[in-house]
This record gives structure tokens, sequence and C-alpha cells, in this order.
């Protein structure tokens, strides 16, 4: 609780917005989430066993409550969620202590502990799009390293895109490991930075027709869009908001909370584009002696090993935001820096199902949200260590700019 624990009764509702939930209806549904997979469920929604609590499922279920009406509920009390939520653990811990060969319960509760950790990093949007304090466990800067500009080689060719078959848990959407081919191509070291996008805005970018696909210029125009969401112009430099403070823009940074369009539209002022699922995946699982990955992918982009701080700017380990050449212990074997971790990265890719895709237990994680959002990938600093792997596909509607998103880029 520690994304919470400041927060005053006013902002355990919060204002009402689409992109938001109420941290407090928030809270509850992790309880409800863990409670009806991990306890209550048979195998079939017709064979659930009760709720602790007979009114959870009127209240939480995320399916089927509507989101506008979650801060006119009658929602149990902020002590009371709490309580729900140690009483559901408790005995989730109790079952699989109890149960340790059950593998569908195995299964369940890596899911739920991998739900909770997607909700802690909605806690921290939620933080910033309100302008609430920054959140607690931030660890102190980084140092930079050597300069790492430019771009890396790959030789693209055939290449087994998405999760291979093993013990590891894996959402649907990953599954399985398929071939595809890739032109070779020249994909950048590191994200865009702050520095590189404000000369495009400098430059009256977001006022260029030309630079923008159609259904971007609509946004852009529709809400008057002229710099990145929380950028601000102050005796004549670039200051942005973070959390509830005024902040200089640093240059060196990965730029964030920038959606796909201005992403898109950057590409096109530069020259360059987004990479494909495809080009990321490579650059990031692969090595230069088996670009294929025929031997092995590698889980993280730097090998196997697990992350730790000093390869990887995630929760706990270090700042908001790092300098894009910080970390050089994290590169991929062909000298990408920060794939995961940092800011997560827009691909040019519409999230959509692999090849043979078969539906998880939990229907609503992917299917519902195929054909109508852009693929995200790598993590940011917000996102927990536990959760990432080379071959996670975060996805969300290419006009969101509360989201902890950049970019990097491929040559043309």
């Amino acid at each position: 609780m520690l994304l919470v624990r400041d927060f005053t009764a006013e902002q355990l509702l919060g204002p009402r917005l689409a992109i938001v939930n109420p941290p407090l209806w928030e809270i509850g549904h992790l309880g409800w989430f863990q409670e009806y997979w991990c306890l209550r469920y048979r195998g079939d929604e017709k064979l659930l066993a009760p709720s602790l609590i007979a009114v959870t499922d009127s209240l939480y279920d995320s399916a089927r409550v509507a989101h506008a009406t979650r801060w006119s509920l009658p929602l149990l009390s902020f002590d009371s969620t709490l309580s729900f939520l140690d009483a559901v653990l408790s005995r989730v811990l109790e079952r699989l202590a109890i149960e340790p060969d059950n593998s569908t319960l195995r299964y369940v509760a890596e899911l739920a502990a991998a739900h909770e950790e997607m909700h802690g990093e909605a806690f921290t949007y939620t933080l910033q799009t309100h302008g609430y304090r920054a959140p607690h466990a931030m660890a102190t800067a980084r140092a930079i390293s050597e300069s790492c500009s430019g771009d890396v080689a790959v030789v693209g060719g055939d290449y087994f895109l998405g999760a291979p078959h093993g013990d590891s848990f894996v959402f649907d959407n990953e599954k399985w490991a398929h071939a595809v081919s890739t032109a070779p191509f020249r994909i950048s070291r590191t994200a865009v930075t702050n520095g590189e996008f404000a000369a495009f805005v400098d430059d009256g970018g977001y006022l260029k027709p030309a630079l923008w696909c159609e259904a971007g210029w609509k946004w852009r125009a529709g809400i008057g869009a002229t710099a990145p969401v929380y950028w601000q112009k102050i005796d004549g430099q670039w200051r942005h908001r973070v959390y509830d403070e005024i902040k200089p823009l640093a240059a060196d940074a990965a730029v964030m909370h920038v959606n796909w369009y201005e992403a898109d539209a950057w590409c096109k002022w530069a020259g360059r584009r987004l990479p494909s699922e495809r080009d990321w995946e490579q650059a990031a699982a692969t090595t230069p002696d088996d670009p294929r990955g025929d031997k092995a992918k590698r889980r993280y982009p730097w090998g196997m090993e697990p992350p730790d701080a000093s390869r990887a700017n995630l929760y706990g380990f270090g700042d908001r935001i790092a300098p894009v050449c910080a970390l050089a212990a994290g590169d991929s074997a062909w000298g990408c820096r920060q794939m995961l971790g940092n800011v997560w990265e827009w691909t040019a890719d519409w999230f959509d199902a692999y090849p043979g895709f078969e539906r998880d237990p939990y229907k609503e994680y992917s299917e519902p949200w195929f054909g109508n959002h852009k693929v995200l990938r790598g993590g940011c600093f917000a996102t927990s260590p536990a959760l990432l792997r080379n071959t996670w596909r975060n996805f969300y509607m290419p006009d969101r700019r509360d989201v902890f998103a950049g970019f990097r880029t491929c040559a043309r």
C-alpha cells in the first residue's frame, strides 16, 4: 500500500476520468480478482464458490461494473477493503500450502500476482494524472555511462516471435513462438530523448498536417495539442509536471507521456519509423550468432539472469526516469540499451492474436482488445521486475498519453 498510504479520503475517489479508476475501487478490485480466481473459480463460472463478502461481484467485477459507475457505488471503506484483501491473501496462501501440486491453482495464483503488479503500475499513472505526490520507494539517480547514440544493425531473416513453450507463466497473447521473417534493419540504441523530441516541437511539428496520420491529426486538432501533455515553456525553457511539481526537462532522459500518434509524427519528421514487434523482439531476445533464436531466446535483453539495479530502471530499482545512456550492463546482444525498463516503447503494430491463439480462462485480458490497440514493449520505471520478459506485450489505444511510454525508432 506504499502507493496509496498518504491518500486523503477525497483522493481515494479522485476526479471522474475515463483513463483512471477511483483508487478505492481499484484496491477492492485487487482483492476481488484474487479471491475469484484463487478461491472461487472451479473451471466454470456456474460453479463459483461464494465470496467472503456477498456484494463483491456487484462492486468490483471489472467486466460487469461499468467504468463510469465506479465513483458512485457503495464501496467498502478503506479499512474494510484492506481487511478483505488480508483475509483473501491468507486463505490463498493456506490453499497453496495444502495443494502444492495443483497446476490450475498455481496458474491462477501467478495470474493474480501479475494482475496486482500491473495495477500497482496503474496506481502510479493515477498519481501522475491527478498531480498527487510522488510515490515512495524511489532510489537515487544513475551515473551516465559512455555515449550511446546511433543505430545498430540487425540481420533480420527468419525468427521465432513469441514465448517458447515452458514452465514459466505467460499470457495468452504471447503464445506461442512462431516463425516470422524480417528484412535486415537498423534500430536505435536508445529511446528518443526529451531533447530530440523538443526539436520537433520547436520546429512546429504539432502544426504540420503532413507529419500526422489522418487519425492522429484528428486527435491533435480535437484537443489542440502543441506539445507533450505535461510540458510547459517557462522563460523560454521547457519544463514538465512530475506528479505535483514543475521541474526542468532533462534533455538526455527518454521522452515520456507521448502517445502513438505523437511518436509516429516525430518519426515522419525525423525520417525514421517505429519498429515492428518483430524488429523489437529480435533486437531484444536474440544474439548475432543465433539471430533466429534456435538455440535459446533470451528471456531478458542481457540474458537469462533476472533484472537488477545495474541492468534496468524498474520499480524499486532506480529513478522515475533515467538518462537513455545509463545502465550499459542491460544492453541486448545487438547493443540496444534499456529495452527493459525506463519507458514503455510504442511499436508500429496493432495488438492482435498470434497464429493458433487460444484464449486463457481470464477471457477479458487479451481478446476484447484485439484490433484497436497498439502494442508497447519493454516496461517502464514503474513496472515490477517480476512482470517482464522479452515476449511481454502491453497494449493501449493510440491516443493514450497518461501511460509512461516513449519510443525508439528504426531507420527507413
